[in-house]
């Protein structure tokens, strides 16, 4: 009797972790077919200034991994457009937020790539950095050490 009690024990476990596995999965599925909205400012042409943010992150790959793929492209133009956003706080206390320092520097293909010594909104390049631009849901905040800026990344899967 102790070994039927055993194998049923053990047959209820596989259909409880089994369950649990498809439905992790089915919620998996559900995330990645999310349809991410674009603005219409992404089809205008790339500015100066976005140009020189591929290059200065992508060097002599940007061709070959941005500009010649649409889609690559399509969500690097929707990055610096309308994803990221730098914020005076003013006053407020960002002690409590991750730092900019903190976060990884994507420097894979420009392996000379440096932080910026001096922080500047309008030069801020958010693609120098690891950030997880393909978060689902959560909107992320990032302190500029010893200053009063926050960077925002909205995700991907926002609301326009």
């Amino acid at each position: 009797m102790r070994i039927n009690i055993s194998l049923v024990m053990a047959i209820i476990l596989g259909v409880i972790s089994i369950n649990g596995a498809i439905a992790q999965n089915k919620e998996a599925v559900l995330q990645s077919s999310q349809k991410v909205t674009y603005n219409d400012n992404i089809t205008l042409p790339l500015s100066a200034k976005e140009n020189a943010q591929i290059k200065e992150v992508y060097g002599v790959y940007s061709e070959n991994d941005v500009m010649n793929r649409p889609q690559r492209l399509k969500d690097i133009k929707n990055i610096l457009r309308n994803r990221v956003e730098v914020i005076d706080a003013g006053m407020k206390d960002l002690s409590g937020l991750p730092k900019l320092s903190e976060v990884e520097l994507f420097n894979d293909l420009v392996s000379t790539m440096t932080r910026d010594l001096v922080f500047s909104p309008n030069d801020f390049n958010p693609l120098k950095y690891k950030f997880n631009f393909y978060s689902r849901d959560t909107t992320k905040y990032y302190w500029v050490d010893n200053t009063s800026f926050l960077i925002k990344i909205k995700p991907q899967h926002q609301q326009n």
